[in-house]
């Protein structure tokens, strides 16, 4: 009885966007709704899934207030022509949830942290902070994330930072592959067998526990309900 749960915004945007070429509309809006409903088919598919819940984020979204720079790179990217279409028909013919107040990554961690037998169904690698059942829908592969490896990955994530939301990581820069002078951290940290050694790693790369806390709060997906990420009491 496994629970697909969908990230309805990265379906949205990939099925909007393919009908557009170098910024420019090239198939009509039908093309785009025949490939969310593809696109959602192949994934309960793949996934033998015999439910599924699918998300989108919505308004007010908590971590503009930790960190006004949030997501500040993307004010002036243009967005695909039918998205809110797209977005639309998720909620009418999919019945995608709206999520208000937090991301719809938010709302699958805590789903999958609460529940059993469910798969997070996406493309986002942060997503992988979150223990249990993964599938990327684009590559076709299931991941099994475990606890150790779930929080090793927001570790991962504060030091590397996240170039696509904005966040910087231990010394302000935000990257998506990592460089050789930092090979070295990365192999501590994929030696840490306990919370205790990589938060102890990583607070002594930024040396700035105010800047860690809000990178932490921005990075950190929700396991419950109205959660913020604070230093762990690993001491």
């Amino acid at each position: 009885m496994t629970v697909a749960l969908v990230d309805a915004d990265i379906v949205a945007y990939r099925c909007a966007a393919s009908c557009e070429k170098k910024g420019i509309v090239a198939e009509s809006l039908e093309v785009a709704l025949f490939r969310i409903d593809d696109l959602m088919t192949r994934i309960l598919h793949e996934t033998q899934a015999s439910s599924y819940n699918a998300y989108l984020t919505g308004s007010d979204n908590f971590r503009y207030s930790v960190n006004p720079e949030y997501k500040a790179n993307r004010k002036d990217t243009p967005r695909p022509v039918y998205l809110q279409d797209a977005r639309e028909f998720l909620v009418t013919h999919w019945k995608a949830k709206v999520e208000d107040g937090q991301e719809a990554d938010d709302a699958m961690g805590i789903y999958q942290t609460a529940n059993e037998d469910t798969i997070i169904c996406t493309i986002d690698k942060d997503l992988l902070m979150i223990p249990g059942k993964h599938y990327n829908f684009v590559t076709n592969t299931f991941r099994e994330q475990s606890p150790l490896e779930g929080i090793r990955h927001f570790y991962w994530q504060l030091i590397m930072g996240d170039r696509t939301d904005n966040v910087m990581g231990f010394d302000g820069i935000a990257r998506q592959t990592v460089p050789k002078k930092l090979e070295w951290a990365m192999a501590e940290l994929a030696d840490c067998q306990t919370e205790k050694a990589m938060f102890t790693l990583v607070q002594g790369m930024y040396n700035d526990d105010e800047r860690m806390l809000m990178n932490g709060r921005c990075l950190w997906i929700r396991k419950q309900e109205d959660e913020m990420w604070a230093f762990p009491n690993v001491f």
